[in-house]
């Protein structure tokens, strides 16, 4: 039951990216790298991200002139959604580099999971939010831009590790008695909880980066 109930999540989630993609085909959006984004949300997310585009995302298209009149939560949803999507493919190229190379560290796969992952996910969070700040601020320099940009992140890609790493202890230590696969929908199944539980806890981190204008709401 649960490995049918991964298919059907999988491919809600792969169908609600689809569904995002073809609209931003269509409306790109101002900030070039929200072009890759929010599809990579609605992997996860599914129906609430394509809910949440629409409402919150094709704001920011090029040619359309929507009023923006979002308000504090709905922009910081967006900037944790610009955090999430870097470490998912951070954390998402990190799982078959583990699994094809039989990575352990102390003995556990799990713990090589970790390292690897997020490494990636770090590295891949600081390029999305360089691709974010660089286009407005060109006069920093590529270093300068990428010292914002560690600094505009760090916090909320900490904690989205967080919130992931949680859920993927629960899963190898308490959920099952043998943990999922890589190879098997109900690994990612449980990637996709994982992806959610680190959005929730990255939420409050860009609130305070947000707040305090050390990052630019989205």
């Amino acid at each position: 039951m649960l490995t049918v109930i991964s298919w059907i999540a999988l491919t809600i989630g792969l169908i609600s990216s689809i569904i995002i993609m073809v609209d931003i085909i269509r409306h790109p959006q101002m900030m070039k790298i929200m072009n890759f984004v929010w599809p990579i949300n609605g992997w996860f997310f599914g129906p609430f991200a394509v809910w949440a585009y629409f409402k919150w995302g094709r704001v920011k298209a090029k040619d359309l002139d929507i009023e923006d009149n979002r308000g504090m939560p709905s922009k910081v949803f967006v900037s944790t959604s610009h955090c999430s999507a870097g470490c998912t493919l951070g954390d998402a190229v990190g799982v078959p580099i583990v699994a094809m190379t039989g990575l352990a560290i102390a003995g556990s796969t799990l713990f090589a999971h970790y390292v690897v992952e997020f490494t990636l996910a770090y590295l891949f969070g600081i390029i999305f939010q360089f691709f974010a700040i660089y286009p407005m601020d060109k006069d920093l320099g590529v270093a300068g831009v990428f010292k914002a940009a560690i600094k505009a992140d760090s916090l909320s890609l900490i904690a989205f590790e967080v919130g992931m790493f949680g859920w993927m202890a629960i899963v190898h230590y308490f959920l099952f008695s043998e943990p999922p696969k890589p190879n098997e929908a109900t690994y990612w199944f449980m990637m996709q909880i994982a992806m959610i539980l680190g959005f929730i806890t990255s939420y409050p981190a860009n609130w305070i980066l947000v707040r305090k204008g050390i990052k630019e709401e989205m």
